[in-house]
């Protein structure tokens, strides 16, 4: 076996490794991408259709000037690539007057001027009839959202890197990886490849790549269902919104209908935290559709039909469900992205761009002070 050598070697190509590879390569990087499983594949947390983008950002106010900037560069890579990624829709927040998530989207909201609409229960239920709230709820609508296309997000991200000059390899699983202040080495299956930089995205995967310093990243199981409604019309993307919910029961989300297969629903965490991927069980069970039906029965009681599409994905979770955006302790050379706790895919373009900064230079403009890896490890 011969040693291949590239000025960037990235692991992973879901949604942040292929927006690292695509900003690389437009950089005029020599890169190599490395890929275990077919491209595209659904072992991982980047497929489902589709996936929401917001600015509101009830997780913390330091999410919003990185989510606008994603806007951005997903639009950029829409006129790249010549596809349809980003659509806008309105956004609807619910839930009780003292709900965490509606005090977060306020926040961010006010801290950033970012225009939203406070609905009572009754206005809720008079301008998005097939909701069923209490008058103990409420919702906050942001127009500024929207949806993305996850799995043409990837392949457009890639198709964009190989058009920059990048090699992409997939079906080749990573053995082990080595650095030292010259250079890093990468061992595959089927080779041997060296480069000046590294860049770990690799998902639920990356605690094996990261040994001790990515012992606290946690995997979670969740399911995605697509269910017939009594009346598709009353789920149009013109007049329903994404919605995200926060009741007693979790967090559910869920979309308007965007095709035949009726309207998109699944709750957001509630699920075991469990510390491999081979852990995940892929079939579809009962209890998952019953989840989902019983938030539907509730709050949602027009989508009732059949469940015609489900799809399990993998959440990787860091402790405190905030970002891990960082070089590695030991390596100067090794940059890593990790941990997306489940709402990271929006932000893949700029996440992209502030790993080709840490792989060039070691730093960024971009904020990820709260995304550091020091938090974790002592």
């Amino acid at each position: 076996m011969t040693a291949k050598t590239f000025d960037a070697i990235v692991i992973g190509i879901g949604g942040m490794g292929s927006a690292a590879a695509c900003e690389l390569a437009r950089r005029g990087r020599r890169v190599l991408a490395l890929e275990q499983f077919a491209l595209g594949h659904d072992r991982g947390s980047s497929h489902g259709h589709t996936r929401i983008i917001r600015k509101a950002y009830y997780e913390h106010p330091d999410y919003v000037p990185l989510v606008c900037r994603a806007f951005e560069r997903w639009y950029d890579l829409e006129q790249r690539q010549g596809l349809h990624l980003l659509t806008e829709s309105p956004c609807l927040s619910i839930g009780r007057a003292d709900s965490p998530m509606i005090a977060g989207v306020r926040a961010s909201a006010a801290q950033h001027n970012l225009p939203v609409e406070s609905l009572s229960a009754a206005e809720l239920r008079h301008r998005y009839p097939a909701f069923r709230f209490g008058d103990e709820y409420m919702g906050v609508l942001e127009r500024s959202a929207g949806f993305l296309y996850v799995d043409v997000c990837v392949q457009a991200h890639a198709c964009e890197a190989v058009r920059l000059g990048a090699t992409i390899q997939d079906n080749e699983p990573v053995v082990s990886w080595t650095a030292n202040e010259r250079e890093v080495i990468v061992q595959t299956t089927a080779d041997r490849y060296t480069a000046a930089r590294l860049v770990i995205t690799a998902g639920p995967w990356a605690s094996q790549l990261l040994a001790s310093h990515g012992a606290f990243l946690r995997v979670m199981r969740q399911v995605a269902q697509w269910i017939g409604t009594s009346d598709d019309a009353l789920f149009r993307r013109d007049v329903f919104p994404l919605y995200i919910v926060d009741t007693p029961q979790g967090h559910f989300y869920g979309f308007p209908v965007l095709n035949a297969n009726g309207a998109k629903v699944a709750q957001h965490y509630g699920a075991p935290e469990l510390t491999a991927p081979s852990e995940i069980e892929r079939a579809i069970k009962p209890e998952d559709e019953e989840t989902a039906r019983a938030f539907l029965r509730e709050h949602l009681p027009l989508i009732d039909g059949p469940c015609r599409r489900a799809s399990v994905c993998i959440y990787t979770l860091t402790p405190d469900r905030h970002f891990l955006i960082d070089l590695h302790p030991e390596h100067g050379n090794v940059a890593l992205a990790a941990g997306f706790s489940g709402h990271g895919f929006k932000f893949a373009p700029v996440i992209g761009e502030i790993l080709a900064d840490l792989a060039d230079n070691g730093r960024t403009d971009l904020p990820i002070g709260m995304f550091g890896l020091k938090r974790f490890v002592a």
